[in-house]
């Protein structure tokens, strides 16, 4: 049955390649958008699935060499390795055909708060905002503040931002969660190591199409900007803040010389957290109907530790321990985003195992 589907969803692909060349949906730019879409998630299974069956061509082929006395030695050995390329295989078919999450492909609000340390938790923080952003430099992503508060001794008491590029969701999706810092502070006289924590947040930007707004559903202040100076200040009443009054949901930003940008990105991180609380009340209800929930990203647990003294960062999920936190502080973190992200395919394989 798995087999009978794969060879649907290839039957689809070769469909889809027809299409893509027909100059009817050439023509079409919002039809071409969707069907090379389409084409695009189903191109890794199809590829994988022809090398799956090319080496399964391969092996009963070898095996048929096995009967002649000249060949037997080198067909063995041959089967050995195309034995494990068919292994390799079948569980990397397994975890593409898991159910793709629909915002893999979206670009992210990143909400970064300082936690329980006052000024060296806010200085942390700028640090988590560092590393994400030279993370995404390294992947061609664009960051721009929405909102910062800032320390008076550096850093951030709270910073939101847009991060907008190919796939972002995907590989930050597991960031969300209570972060904890273990370093001694620069004003520390004593030498003692102190712990702080921030809470991260990353957020599935809100589309058109995921949510809809009444405009009477919301109470619009302007004010005028303020801030160290430079672009955060103006003589302006250029400052906005949204209320979503039926939940409460309250965002500013000041960022902008422009009332209308600022109402613009306001009103875009608004309808991301006002999505992000409905996928988390769906998920919770998810959750309750199995025993652990996979890619939850439970704000309220500590995920992972960053011990300066010595050099180590450790995400308590999974038990991954890195001897190399300069390294991540620098951005370095796409080790950790990939061990994160198969542990819990291996998670939905499990649940889809006990299910079925």
């Amino acid at each position: 049955m798995l087999f009978d589907k794969i060879e649907e969803l290839e039957r689809r692909y070769q469909e889809l390649e027809a299409l893509l060349s027909d100059p009817v949906v050439l023509g079409n730019q919002p039809e071409f958008r969707k069907l090379s879409r389409e084409h695009s998630d189903l191109t890794a299974l199809v590829q994988a699935y022809r090398n799956y069956k090319r080496i399964v061509g391969e092996i009963e082929g070898n095996r048929e060499l096995l009967a002649d006395p000249e060949m037997k030695e080198m067909a063995e050995a041959e089967l050995e390795s195309l034995e494990e390329q068919k292994t390799a295989l079948e569980a990397e078919i397994k975890v593409l055909l898991l159910p793709k999450d629909p915002n893999d492909d979206k670009s992210v609000i990143l909400e970064i708060r300082a936690g329980t340390g006052g000024d060296e938790a806010a200085l942390f923080a700028g640090d988590l905002f560092r590393m994400y952003s030279r993370f995404a430099e390294t992947n061609r992503w664009r960051v721009e503040i929405i909102s910062a508060s800032e320390s008076e001794k550096g850093g951030f008491k709270e910073v939101v931002a847009s991060v907008e590029g190919e796939g972002v969701f995907a590989k930050l999706k597991y960031e969300s969660g209570t972060h904890r810092v273990q370093r001694v502070p620069e004003t520390e006289a004593q030498g003692r190591i102190h712990t702080s924590a921030c809470t991260v947040a990353i957020m599935p930007e809100a589309e058109d199409v995921d949510i809809d707004i009444n405009p009477t559903d919301l109470k619009i202040d302007v004010y005028r900007s303020s801030g160290a100076g430079g672009q955060h200040v103006n003589t302006t009443d250029s400052a906005v803040r949204i209320t979503h009054i039926p939940t409460g949901t309250v965002v500013a930003c000041q960022e902008e010389r422009s009332q209308i940008k600022n109402r613009a990105k306001a009103m875009k991180v608004l309808k991301t957290r006002i999505l992000d609380n409905i996928l988390q009340e769906q998920n919770a209800k998810l959750a309750a109907d199995r025993k652990q929930q996979v890619g939850s990203g439970d704000r309220s647990e500590r995920i992972r530790t960053y011990n300066f003294p010595q050099g180590r960062m450790t995400d308590h999920r999974i038990g991954l321990t890195l001897y190399r936190l300069d390294a991540i502080m620098a951005g370095d973190i796409a080790e950790i985003a990939d061990a994160l992200r198969a542990h819990y395919q291996m998670e939905a394989l499990q649940a889809q195992s006990e299910a079925a």
